[in-house]
């Protein structure tokens, strides 16, 4: 998840989106890093609260225009080596509204955060919208580190069979709630138990029938239940399934 504050209320907004997750069984969130100072934040968060972890990295698309690379991903490098760092991400490819520029700038990124994975050992955590198969191609021709996880998977069924064949997490998001997201949903029949995750990418991507409102983790039941229906799986294996996944990919709870 994504805690969301202001500047002047930040503490009293993190204890209450805690509380708040917690209220639906929700004990742990990842405070996830999308640029330099986003993943300071999350550190800083993560190295406050004991229930919250961070992952740090540079979204592509921050990738894509920072005008200094090189110091941005030594930045990160740094911060990865946190023990409350649990993984890199959001990394990878991201070619919505890209100019073709910016898009080499992604994949120097990228593989830099792979690198940096396989360097310190911790799971890489891809963001990948309209670059499916560069994504993949550069996961199989560059060399995926130990642990890779699809944060809000978007491929259909044909993709989650690659990732189940390579042993790559999938992690979904509310968007399988949508009625217009049969595809992901297919796709979440194919994904084997071992492999699937759930997260709320607050604030967006907000399940139905809440979609287009903020989202929090107090409203992952909601995905979470769609999951369960549409794998034919009950509620309490489903739980049992997201949370043994969720604690071999970042680490016992």
């Amino acid at each position: 998840m994504d805690i969301q504050f202001d500047d002047d209320h930040e503490l009293a907004t993190v204890d209450v989106a805690l509380h708040n997750a917690a209220s639906v069984g929700v004990s742990h969130v990842i405070q996830v890093g999308c640029d330099v100072e986003s993943s300071r934040n999350a550190v800083r968060i993560a190295s406050e609260q004991p229930n919250v972890w961070a992952t740090v990295a540079l979204h592509p698309n921050a990738a894509a225009h920072d005008p200094n690379l090189d110091k941005s991903l030594a930045a990160i490098r740094e911060l990865a080596a946190n023990p409350v760092v649990r993984g890199l991400g959001e990394t990878g490819l991201d070619y919505f509204r890209t100019e073709k520029d910016q898009a080499e700038k992604q994949h120097v990124s990228f593989r830099a955060h792979i690198d940096m994975c396989k360097e310190l050992g911790k799971p890489l955590i891809i963001h990948d919208r309209d670059a499916h198969d560069d994504v993949i191609n550069t996961l199989k021709t560059y060399g995926a580190p130990d642990v890779v996880v699809f944060h809000c998977f978007s491929g259909d069924a044909a993709m989650a069979k690659i990732c189940a064949d390579s042993g790559w997490y999938m992690s979904f998001s509310g968007v399988v709630t949508f009625k217009n997201a049969q595809d992901l949903r297919d796709a979440l029949v194919v994904a084997p138990d071992e492999l699937i995750l759930v997260e709320t990418d607050s604030p967006f991507l907000t399940p139905a029938p809440f979609r287009g409102r903020p989202n929090a983790s107090n409203l992952m039941p909601l995905t979470v239940r769609q999951i369960s229906a549409t794998r034919g799986q009950s509620e309490e294996k489903i739980c049992e399934l997201l949370f043994s996944n969720a604690a071999r990919v970042f680490g016992p709870f």
